[in-house]
């Protein structure tokens, strides 16, 4: 927080926590910094409004934003006055008893682009070679819409080799893509 003998830094800082979406931003940076994206899956609130809370709480000196290209990363600025860091981890062990906002904590874990389910996506192979196991066969032609008037269907022939075995490119190919 800015100027910690501040009447006026107090004031913000206690106006920032009297909300509770605002709490709930900061329940989530309690140990690591957070991606606006997260915010928006795990509370359900639109990216502007969460935006607004966030920068509310940064211009009263409690999180801090970092870019890292199109993404916006938040945490929590940890003041070096002793009573006010006490006043803030206070705040935050009050909130970690809540029951909704634990919920708020395990739904963020679980979420689809939690940090560590990037690396392991990143760190899977992809396997070329058993891809046409995949798809051998069309099993169900799409029925029409009702009410629309029904179109003659081409035949649909079976595939009895694999469709991707011959299309799997080979590793120069490859790199030469990613390069």
């Amino acid at each position: 927080m800015k100027s910690p003998d501040s009447l006026e830094s107090m004031e913000k800082f206690y106006m920032a926590l009297a909300d509770k979406t605002r709490l709930r931003l900061l329940n989530l940076m309690r140990q690591n910094e957070v991606c606006v994206c997260f915010f928006t899956e795990v509370l359900g609130d639109s990216q502007p409004k969460i935006s607004r809370h966030l920068a509310y709480l940064r211009n009263a000196g409690i999180v801090q934003a970092r870019r890292d290209g199109k993404w916006m990363h938040y945490s929590i600025v940890w003041p070096e006055d002793e009573g006010e860091r006490r006043m803030l981890e206070t705040a935050l062990d009050w909130l970690a008893e809540k029951e909704d906002l634990r919920l708020d904590l395990e739904k963020y874990e679980t979420v689809c682009c939690t940090p560590e389910l990037l690396v392991q996506i990143a760190r899977t192979p992809i396997d070329f070679i058993n891809a046409g196991a995949v798809a051998t066969e069309v099993s169900e032609v799409p029925r029409p819409r009702p009410g629309r008037p029904r179109q003659p269907q081409p035949e649909i022939e079976r595939v009895e080799e694999p469709l991707f075995a011959e299309l799997a490119p080979a590793h120069n190919e490859l790199e030469e893509f990613l390069l």
